[in-house]
């Protein structure tokens, strides 16, 4: 475990301490060090840099912090360079100087390029049934994301940049070269202006091309396909092709160029093989916060981030950048409207796509007709309609941009501590542990929260085995979030959980007030014992939103047509009964 809880960051107003788990092996130390200068100032930085023999970057979400490489150094390796850091360090100008530990991230929604399908005039569109579906690869007619209506509305993405953080990609191929934004686009990996793929003989780098490709790929040109915003452009952030990922490195591309790149994409994260919690460190996560607050000129930098590939083995709320409230969350769905056999389901997804599926049908891969299994679709207390796995469901294009025609700015968010259950309780072997918390969500307050967005519950939690833990919540209007389901993977005795940020978004728009409750209790043939230390809940959200007004006022519209279709019905069953009775008697 990193840290104790010096990651310490304040954003938006509220002090938030972020614990990030690493894994029991020995920690790797890379090439690049965070550096913080007494005296800001570019051109001081480069003379620094320059006399030590480092390259230097700036990092735009903090002043005074320098991202300083060494190119001579090894990129892992297991001991530290402490020449170098004492180095730094004896320098006068030099306040701080800190060497980066490597991480693993991996890409999601990788497939075997024999697995792969690559899908106007262009040759492979009618392949590409999650634009247009009409049935082709077995899958069900309709059941797409509907962007030829935003099409035909004129959206096509024009002045829009999408930064895809991933592997680099290939700006050369015919179908990105036009759409390409090299002034936004950047190589992390070498440092250097030009993100394109290394080679590898099984095309493993082509990750970060695919998906430039499925946004951005030119229309009507008579190559490949088409691009869902084929008129937006589309720039390269290479960073993942590495040995291994630091801080440093994620914060910079989480932070490149934000006022030129509105969507930043990224499909990949954490390790997910069902057993690992983990999530963003320090510096990414106040870059995050930054971009969010102060990208694309104020109206804020957007996180799109994919759920996670650990399927039924894991929980995407163990990820710490899917179930982050500063990134939108999306998961998958196939061509006929099930889950992919690799989809995680967490409470924090808050919409879905579409992606590869079950099918063998290699065209079978890259509203609302979902199919889930296991979780079925439920309403919240204001009448959204929201699934464990799905979330609000499969984003609709047309709908989308007509919406957005008529949209109002979204107002001010704010962040309450909605209380807190600091007693230690011991979870039993059997049954559940049920825990309640009552909140005014800080109303009389400059930050009341009236109607909710993001719901976070702060937990610091042991177990005996980790992955037989299940967690719920259930909000004062009735919503129950699944927080954590077993991953059978999971055999951790000691980490634990420690003030791990647990999200939902399945209560949107509804009112915090009133009474929450939490139930923590273990799922799977061994008994198994816990202690729950702490429970925090953060509510986030804004004192207005006149979009949710309209949907309360028709669902509860809907509920009192209903409860009145009701009363007849029971109505006209009374009498009947009484006229067979009447009947009877004669």
């Amino acid at each position: 475990m990193e840290g104790g809880c010096g990651s310490q960051w304040k954003a938006a107003g509220l002090l938030f301490c972020v614990m990030v788990f690493a894994s029991a092996e020995r920690p790797v130390f890379t090439n690049h060090f965070l550096v913080e200068l007494h005296k800001d100032g570019e051109e001081e930085a480069r003379q620094v840099a320059a006399e030590h023999g480092f390259g230097v970057r700036k990092l735009p979400f903090a002043e005074g912090l320098y991202h300083f490489y060494h190119n001579g150094l090894a990129k892992a390796k297991r001991r530290r360079s402490l020449h170098h850091k004492r180095q730094l360090e004896r320098d006068p100008r030099i306040k701080m100087a800190l060497q980066q530990e490597g991480f693993d991230r991996k890409k999601r929604g990788y497939r075997d390029i024999n697995e792969i399908d690559i899908n106007m005039n262009d040759p492979l569109f009618t392949k590409q049934w999650y634009l247009f579906n009409t049935g082709q690869a077995d899958g069900t007619p309709g059941l797409d994301l509907n962007v030829a209506e935003a099409w035909e509305l004129g959206y096509t993405g024009k002045g829009v940049t999408i930064g895809i953080m991933d592997d680099g990609i290939d700006y050369l191929h015919p179908d990105l070269a036009y759409n390409y934004n090299s002034d936004a686009s950047y190589d992390f990996s070498s440092n250097d202006p030009y993100p394109y793929p290394r080679y590898t003989d099984d095309w493993f780098n082509s990750h970060g091309t695919r998906c430039a490709g499925e946004v951005s790929a030119a229309a009507s040109n008579n190559i490949c396909g088409v691009g869902v915003a084929y008129n937006s452009k589309v720039a390269g952030i290479r960073m993942l092709d590495q040995p291994f990922m630091t801080d440093i490195i994620e914060a910079s591309s989480i932070s490149h160029m934000p006022q030129l790149i509105d969507i930043y994409s990224a499909s990949w994260g954490p390790t997910d093989n069902g057993k690992t919690v983990d999530g963003p460190r320090e510096l990414t996560l106040q870059a995050m916060a930054d971009g969010v607050n102060k990208g694309r000129g104020g109206k804020g930098s957007i996180y799109v981030w994919a759920s996670g590939d650990g399927g039924s083995y894991d929980d995407c709320n163990c990820d710490g950048y899917a179930s982050s409230m500063w990134t939108i969350s999306i998961n998958s769905a196939i061509n006929d409207g099930r889950t992919a056999l690799y989809d995680e389901s967490c409470s924090s997804t808050l919409a879905s796509t579409f992606s590869n599926g079950r099918k063998r049908n290699p065209e079978a891969g890259v509203r609302n007709q979902l199919h889930d299994e296991v979780h079925q679709w439920r309403r919240n207390g204001v009448g959204l309609e929201f699934n464990h796995l799905f979330g609000y469901g499969v984003l609709d294009a047309g709908a989308m941009v007509k919406m957005a025609k008529d949209w109002k700015t979204v107002p001010e968010r704010f962040h309450c501590v909605g209380g807190s259950v600091q007693n230690p309780e011991k979870i039993p072997p059997t049954g559940k542990l049920v825990l309640t918390l009552k909140t005014n969500a800080c109303e009389g307050k400059e930050n009341f929260v009236r109607y909710l967005e993001h719901v976070q519950a702060v937990i610091t939690v042991n177990a005996t085995r980790r992955g037989d833990l299940n967690i719920n919540m259930t909000s004062p209007m009735g919503t129950k979030s699944i927080l954590l389901s077993r991953r059978p993977r999971d055999d951790d005795s000691k980490v634990g959980f420690d003030k791990w940020p647990f999200m939902t978004t399945h209560t949107w728009g509804e009112d915090a007030r009133g009474t929450w409750t939490l139930e923590l209790g273990f799922v799977g043939s061994a008994p198994q014992k816990g202690l729950l230390k702490e429970w925090t809940l953060m509510l986030h959200g804004t004192q207005s939103a006149p979009y949710i007004d309209q949907v309360v006022r028709d669902y509860q519209s809907k509920l009192a047509m209903s409860k009145k279709q009701e009363l007849e019905e029971e109505l006209d069953e009374a009498v009947e009964r009484s006229l067979q009775s009447i009947l009877r008697k004669n």
